[in-house]
């Protein structure tokens, strides 16, 4: 079986380049799970790892965040045979939508596919708060802080990466004159 990064590398899912980040810093090197994600095989075997993290928690539903929490929620739900479902954005703020409910005392484990300042995981969670729900941890396939997440809930990852960040003014690619690429679906 290939490992995690191998099968980041085979999918070009590990990319180099001059990127602008969701959180408005640049980055040498972006990880574009959809990439992986579009291989169902291949999110079934970075999913394993972090399904076997997870299995034993007391998890009633899965909720990711779009859009790359969503097939991350799909295939964790499937592999533990749990509901999955999503939150997405309406007029730029995290919601629940489509009828799908959070009960109150119910426990969540939010997907993801990259956390990376954790941004998209603490909306997630104020609206599962917001409706009683229970939030016991983050999943994701990669976590970018390698291993320095500064979430308040604990980080579950089938691979940890150090990727350095860059503010703008300190940016080496700004620098050398070259354009960064926005590859996320956040708007700024």
């Amino acid at each position: 079986m290939k490992s995690i990064i191998d099968i980041l590398k085979d999918t070009e899912a590990l990319l180099e380049g001059h990127f602008l980040l969701s959180s408005g810093k640049h980055s040498k090197e972006y990880v574009q799970c959809a990439k992986v994600l579009s291989h169902p095989q291949y999110a079934e075997q970075v999913l394993n790892p972090v399904v076997d993290k997870v299995k034993s928690l007391d998890i009633d539903i899965l909720v990711g965040p779009a859009m790359g929490g969503i097939i991350v929620a799909y295939e964790m739900g499937r592999q533990l045979e749990k509901q999955a479902i999503f939150t997405e954005r309406k007029d730029n703020e995290m919601t629940l939508r489509r009828g799908f409910q959070i009960e109150k005392g119910q426990r969540v484990l939010i997907t993801e596919d990259v956390v990376t300042t954790g941004k998209s995981t603490m909306e997630t969670k104020k609206v599962i708060e917001s409706l009683g729900g229970i939030v016991i941890g983050v999943a994701s396939i990669v976590d970018r802080t390698g291993g320095k997440s500064e979430l308040d809930i604990p980080l579950y990852s089938a691979i940890s990466l150090q990727i350095d960040t860059y503010d703008n003014e300190n940016c080496p690619m700004c620098k050398e004159g070259k354009e960064a690429v926005k590859p996320g679906s956040r708007k700024l």
